[in-house]
């Protein structure tokens, strides 16, 4: 396993996703391959060239929203739901635990169009009954669409700066004309009408990506702290690595096979313990065939399960990382590789072993989660089960 400084585990796991608001829900509907991607409802988007969304139900609902400034209001509140499962799932009461806690969360990815608002995360820590003191650190990080893994890998140095628990984790969306304004300029979106056609990373029809809200919120813990309180251990943060992609005319190209190389390495992992790849998945043909490549090339073709099953949820930017850290943790638990969904047909050059359908039982020990956020940059994490 990884080397470098104390173990950090999770032990707690809360999630507001499209296709379900609270871990239970959305770990269900995803093992039954249930989208959350559907028309656009919190604001008029009949006259857009992108009209389908992936929205987070059951979650109390403004009037349409018109003003940028319900985006993070909005990203607060299902940022505190998630991160008060999360700590009732862990079994942590921040006040009665004692001694110094950091809290890190990430709410704004740099493609959504949204400013990062420095107060978000004090915010949430206030709506989990938490109380920062002179000792307690709380900050914010953005790197789009990888910033889940950054602030779990940020949460890590933490802990092993002597911290004990850490809430971290992200929540994202930019479900408004101004924020739907500055994703339509980046040229990505799907122009689909169809939720079951609208995105499909890796397949032969891959038009662009659906927009979503949402995202995952984990606690993190030192190891022997989780162990000394009879805390239940979901999984392990063994390794992770960050780089951008090599500027042109430069050797070494696109940078996600290194940030899968280099986090393999920390954790300690050789290539064929890896049981299974959970994928960035753009759902832009360009960018599926390079990631297909960096996967491939890394395994082997057709060598090591590769899924994406936030092809239920949409992207969900800073958020998205997050919640697939939280599908790779439950997969550990229960054996099982969550599917992608609506991809049909692999295009040329795609030879991966993808997860189709319906969930594939299968023993999970570890995993790689790859993301990308914007100007080439990639990062990758390795999560194991918890050490006996």
């Amino acid at each position: 396993m990884g080397t470098g400084g104390a173990a950090a585990v999770f032990t707690g796991i809360g999630v507001a996703a499209p296709n379900g608001l609270g871990t239970a829900a959305w770990w269900r509907a995803t093992l039954n391959g249930e989208s959350g991607i559907r028309p656009a409802s919190r604001f008029y988007a009949t006259g857009y060239p992108a009209r389908l969304a992936g929205e987070v139900p059951g979650f109390p609902a403004r009037p349409p929203c018109w003003s940028r400034r319900q985006e993070p209001e909005r990203a607060v509140g299902l940022a505190s739901v998630a991160a008060r499962e999360a700590l009732d799932d862990a079994g942590v009461d921040l006040v009665d635990l004692g001694g110094p806690y950091g809290a890190r969360a990430a709410f704004r990815g740099a493609a959504g169009g949204l400013v990062l608002g420095q107060y978000e995360p004090g915010a949430v820590g206030a709506g989990t009954g938490a109380r920062n003191g002179p000792g307690d650190l709380v900050g914010a990080l953005a790197t789009g669409r990888a910033g889940g893994l950054d602030l779990t890998a940020r949460a890590r140095r933490t802990i092993r700066a002597g911290r004990r628990v850490v809430l971290t984790g992200g929540m994202d969306g930019a479900g408004c004309p101004w924020g739907w304004t500055a994703q339509l300029a980046g040229g990505r979106l799907s122009p689909a009408v169809d939720p079951t056609r609208a995105f499909l990373p890796f397949d032969s029809d891959a038009r662009g990506y659906v927009a979503g809200e949402g995202g995952a919120i984990l606690v993190l813990e030192a190891a022997e702290t989780a162990r000394a309180r009879g805390a239940r251990l979901y999984g392990e943060l063994a390794g992770y690595a960050a780089v951008f992609d090599s500027r042109p005319g430069v050797r070494g190209g696109p940078g996600l096979r290194r940030a899968a190389e280099l986090a393999l390495e920390e954790a300690g992992v050789a290539v064929r313990r890896v049981d299974v790849v959970f994928a960035d998945a753009a759902g832009v043909l360009a960018l599926d065939l390079s990631e297909a490549e960096a996967i491939s090339g890394l395994f082997g073709r057709y060598r090591v399960p590769v899924t994406a099953p936030k092809t239920m949820t949409g992207r969900l930017y800073a958020g998205g990382a997050s919640l697939d850290l939280a599908a790779a943790l439950l997969a550990i638990r229960d054996g099982v590789i969550p599917p992608t969904v609506h991809t049909t047909r692999p295009a040329p050059g795609v030879a991966l072993d993808l997860v189709t359908t319906r969930p594939r039982p299968h023993p999970v020990r570890t995993v790689l989660i790859l993301a990308r956020g914007c100007v080439g940059y990639a990062a990758a994490a390795v999560v194991t089960a918890p050490r006996r």
